[in-house]
C-alpha cells in the first residue's frame, strides 16, 4: 500500500535499496553460520612478521595432524591447503578486505580443523571490522607494534598499537610478543573478555640457534616462540610443531643471502626488501655489517626501494640510515625517491654517496650496482619489495651460486 502512494521512480529506488540491504543481511548471516562451523580460527596481526607467524602456525598445526588452511597477504597473497600446497589468491583489482570472506567461504567447504588468516587491513576501523564481522577468531595473534604505516595508524608507535588491538578476539585467546605496548593489548583483551598470553624473553631465548639452524631460511626467534606458544595451546607438542616449521620453504619476501660471482666480482646480495620498518631493517643491516665490511674487503651498498604511496617509510629509512654502520653508497630506486633524498641529505649523508635511479630499467640499476661494487661488495635491498624490489631480488636469486640464511 505504501508504494501505491508514492511516485513510480521513488518506489523503484526504495525496492532496489531494500533488496540490496536484504541481500547483505542474508550474506552476513550465512557467513556467520559458516564461520561457526570452523572450530579454531586464528587471526594474525602486527607490524612485523605477521606473514611469517601465520605460515609458522599453520605448519606447526599441520605437523600435529590437524587439517589446517592458511591465508597470507605478504609479498604474494596466497592460500595454503591442509597438505601444505600453496596457491596464489586471484584478485579482480586492488586488495580489499572482502577477500577474507571470499576465501573463508571457499576453505570452509573442506571442513578444516583450523584456519589461519593474516590480517590484511591497515585502517584501524577496518582492522576491528575484519575481526568482529569476518574472522571472529578464537585465537588472536599480534606480533608487535612498531613505527610503520604511521600515515594510516600513527603518528606514533603507541597509536599503531591501539590500531592493532582492534583485531583482539571476543571471548578468546590473544597471544603477543609485544613488550613496550603490552598494556594496550592487555586493556583490549580485558575489554573483549579474552585471555592474553605474552611471550616472555625466556620463551624467546628457549628457541636456540640450533633450532633455527634447521630452517631453510633465516627466521627470527621471536616469531618461532610466538608460533610455538599458539601451537602448544592447541595441543601440538613443541618438538612436533618445530619440526613442521623447520620444513617450510621460504616465502618470496624471506631474508636470504645470495652469493654469486658476477663479471669478475664477488657479490653478496641480501634480500631485506620485506623488512619494512626501520628497526627490523637496522637489525639486518648491522648483522650484515658485522659479517661483511671493510675489515674483509667488502664495500656495502644499500638499495632503497621507495614507493610514492609509502612516503613515511622512505622518510623513516633515511632518518635511521644516517646512524647505522656506514654504507659506501645508496642507490635509490622506485617512486617518490625525493622523500628519501631530502631527509638523507638533511641527516648528513653526503650527496656523492647517493645515486637516484627513479623510473629506470632494471638493467640500468644492475649497471650502477656493478659500477659501484669494486671487486667485493655486499648489497642490501630494503624498504619495499613491491615496485621493483621483488624484480631485483629475483635477478640476483636466479644467478646465485649459493643461498643461505642471514
Amino acid at each position: 500500500m505504501f508504494f501505491m502512494d508514492v511516485p513510480r521512480e521513488v518506489a523503484i529506488t526504495a525496492i532496489l535499496w531494500l533488496t540490496l540491504v536484504s541481500y547483505f543481511i542474508i550474506e552476513y548471516v550465512l557467513h556467520i553460520l559458516l564461520v561457526r562451523r570452523i572450530p579454531v580460527r586464528i587471526h594474525v596481526n602486527g607490524t612485523r612478521g605477521k606473514t611469517s607467524v601465520a605460515r609458522l602456525i599453520a605448519a606447526g598445526l599441520r605437523s600435529g595432524n590437524k587439517r589446517v588452511y592458511a591465508k597470507t597477504s605478504g609479498t604474494l597473497a596466497s592460500v595454503t591447503d591442509y597438505k601444505g600446497h600453496e596457491f596464489p589468491v586471484f584478485r579482480f583489482s586492488q586488495p580489499n578486505i572482502i577477500e577474507q570472506m571470499r576465501v573463508m567461504r571457499r576453505v570452509a567447504k573442506s571442513l578444516p580443523d583450523a584456519v589461519v588468516f593474516e590480517c590484511m587491513a591497515l585502517q584501524p576501523r577496518f582492522q576491528s571490522l575484519t575481526e568482529t564481522h569476518m574472522i571472529r577468531s578464537t585465537h588472536g595473534v599480534i606480533t608487535n607494534a612498531r613505527s610503520d604505516h604511521l600515515d594510516v595508524m600513527g603518528p606514533t608507535d603507541r597509536h599503531v598499537a591501539v590500531a592493532l588491538s582492534g583485531s583482539t578476539p571476543i571471548n578468546g585467546e590473544l597471544f603477543t610478543g609485544e613488550q613496550k605496548h603490552f598494556d594496550v593489548f592487555k586493556s583490549a583483551a580485558d575489554d573483549r573478555k579474552s585471555r592474553i598470553h605474552q611471550i616472555t624473553e625466556a620463551q624467546t631465548a628457549a628457541v636456540t640457534e640450533a633450532d633455527l639452524a634447521g630452517f631453510k631460511y633465516r627466521e627470527h626467534a621471536e616469531n618461532v616462540a610466538l608460533s610455538l606458544a599458539v601451537c602448544e595451546s592447541l595441543g601440538v607438542p613443541r618438538d612436533v610443531a618445530l619440526g613442521g616449521m623447520a620444513a617450510l620453504e621460504p616465502e618470496p619476501g624471506a631474508t636470504q643471502v645470495c652469493k654469486l660471482f658476477f663479471h669478475g666480482r664477488e657479490l653478496v646480495f641480501v634480500n631485506a626488501f620485506a623488512a619494512n620498518d626501520p628497526e627490523s631493517t637496522e637489525t639486518i643491516w648491522e648483522r650484515v655489517a658485522k659479517r661483511y665490511g671493510p675489515h674483509n674487503g667488502f664495500r656495502r651498498i644499500a638499495i632503497v626501494n621507495c614507493r610514492s604511496d609509502r612516503p613515511q617509510r622512505s622518510y623513516q629509512i633515511a632518518a635511521a640510515a644516517a646512524h647505522w654502520s656506514e654504507a659506501h653508497h645508496f642507490i635509490v630506486i622506485g617512486s617518490g625517491t625525493i622523500i628519501f633524498l631530502r631527509e638523507a641529505l638533511k641527516q648528513g649523508i653526503p650527496s656523492e654517496r647517493i645515486t637516484v635511479e627513479e623510473g629506470v630499467a632494471l638493467r640500468e640499476v644492475i649497471e650502477s650496482i656493478l659500477e659501484l661494487s669494486g671487486k667485493y661488495a655486499v648489497i642490501v635491498g630494503m624498504a619495499n619489495i613491491k615496485g621493483g624490489g621483488g624484480e631485483l631480488a629475483r635477478y640476483f636469486g636466479n644467478r646465485a651460486e649459493h643461498l643461505e640464511p642471514l
